[in-house]
């Protein structure tokens, strides 16, 4: 296999799953100049419509390069993988984190590129190095692991699992550095760097709000204004998701211990469906 391993982004690039991480990932690439095939399977058009609203903010802003219609016109949107074009040069998966689900996608996705194709999932948590089992070549397989907002965000964990080539790391990284962003590379464990120490503290937040200690705000003005954290760690979590944050806690519990158990305030208000901004009510009121 000899992957793309120069500066310069990936010709041609498919993103499975058009939610909010891959409709996200979708305009990132779309902007280095990248085609970029989209597959959702459940809603293609709702899936186009986050990628044109995210280009039209950023032109707003006055931090896209060219017209909308331009970058658009990169964009191709489909609700199958068999889609997706034999001469990718890189298949991001962004589906839920289901691991089950995430290992079909990919083993269909490895079915119809060529041998010459970089493999890569978005997971937050999950271990890279068991979906790689369920790939023929794990060896092309890694994490890439974008954050939310994706546009905006300047972090993307590159993730090495135990098979995985020294020469896609690199390609990997080279890709990451064409968007405007910096890689950091980790060996594949549980939660990575990011989603250990992320969840971590915003698992004690919640705790600390629980037990009664300060308000939502008062908490996570402490960490903005007195660590200098961009966003507070209850604020965070609503932009995440609730029921997301509560998944990952839940696998970190499982596999690293007792420290990831999610506070009973976090089941209780995803039961509620209090699950942040995409509901409009979480540790924050955004209605």
């Amino acid at each position: 296999m000899t992957p793309e391993n120069d500066a310069a982004a990936p010709t041609t690039v498919a993103v499975i799953g058009g939610g909010q991480m891959g409709s996200g990932i979708a305009q990132a690439f779309l902007t280095a100049g990248c085609a970029v095939t989209l597959v959702e399977s459940f809603a293609p058009d709702r899936a186009r419509e986050r990628v044109t609203a995210g280009l039209e903010g950023a032109a707003s802003r006055g931090k896209l390069a060219e017209e909308v219609s331009a970058v658009l016109a990169r964009l191709s949107v489909h609700a199958s993988v068999s889609a997706v074009p034999a001469g990718a040069a890189l298949v991001v998966e962004a589906v839920p984190e289901d691991a089950g689900l995430k290992a079909e996608v990919l083993r269909a996705a490895e079915g119809v590129v060529g041998r010459g194709a970089v493999l890569a999932t978005n997971t937050s948590s999950l271990s890279v190095t068991e979906l790689a089992a369920a790939l023929g070549e794990p060896r092309r397989f890694l994490g890439m692991h974008f954050f939310n907002p994706v546009p905006a965000s300047r972090l993307v964990e590159v993730v090495v699992a135990a098979e995985t080539a020294a020469d896609v790391v690199e390609t990997a990284r080279a890709w990451v550095d064409r968007l405007g962003k910096t890689g950091i590379v980790v060996t594949d464990s549980p939660g990575f760097a990011s989603s250990r120490l992320g969840v971590l503290l915003g698992l004690e937040a919640i705790r600390m709000l629980e037990e009664g200690v300060a308000d939502a705000a008062a908490i996570d003005t402490a960490m903005e204004l007195g660590y200098r954290h961009p966003m507070g760690p209850l604020r965070s979590t609503d932009l995440v998701g609730l029921d997301v944050r509560l998944a990952i806690a839940e696998y970190l519990h499982d596999t690293l211990g007792e420290r990831f158990s999610p506070p009973q305030l976090l089941r209780d208000k995803v039961a509620a469906g209090e699950l942040g901004r995409k509901t409009g009510r979480g540790f924050h009121d955004y209605r």
